[in-house]
């Protein structure tokens, strides 16, 4: 439940920062439809497939990185990429939920923390490698089992007394 939360939290927030990204100032609209019924000149693509995402987002994320003892690079895609990982990471079954430090500089990533198992240590690394200018991962991630309860049933030792 906690894991969900976090991911519709991410995602609203990126939705919001999309949203507050585009024009809203006096006039901005004034000549949205006057043109429809012309056919349009060809569209320009983006630079980067990085949606309008703000320097404002890049520095919250920065932000919310350094708390986690991550690091984020100066470029706007470095924070991108960060907030995709995290996100995915959060969301994925298979990958501890914050675990996981993601560190992005100059498009390679490096993950590390610890894991309970090879499969979720090759599962973050994955989620990684699939994101969208990701140019390198550097899986830094230990497996380490996890520790069991210590048994609470055992008898006392006895001492000896003279």
């Amino acid at each position: 439940m906690k894991r969900k939360l976090m991911l519709l939290t991410a995602i609203a927030a990126l939705g919001l920062g999309v949203g507050a990204c585009e024009n809203t100032g006096p006039g901005a609209n004034a000549n949205a439809n006057a043109n429809m019924s012309e056919p349009r000149a060809e569209a320009t693509p983006m630079a980067t497939a990085t949606p309008k995402y703000s320097e404002e987002q890049a520095r919250e994320e920065r932000a919310r990185a350094k708390e986690n003892k991550e690091t984020i690079g100066d470029t706007l895609d470095d924070a991108w990429i960060h907030t995709k990982i995290v996100a995915k990471l959060i969301a994925n079954s298979k990958t501890p939920e914050r675990k996981i430090n993601v560190d992005v500089v100059k498009n390679a990533v490096t993950l590390r923390g610890t894991v309970e198992s090879a499969e979720e240590k090759a599962e973050a690394e994955k989620i990684a490698k699939e994101t969208d200018g990701v140019q390198k991962v550097t899986n830094q991630l230990k497996v380490v089992a996890p520790s069991k309860p210590a048994k609470t049933n055992k008898p006392a030792a006895k001492t000896k007394t003279d």
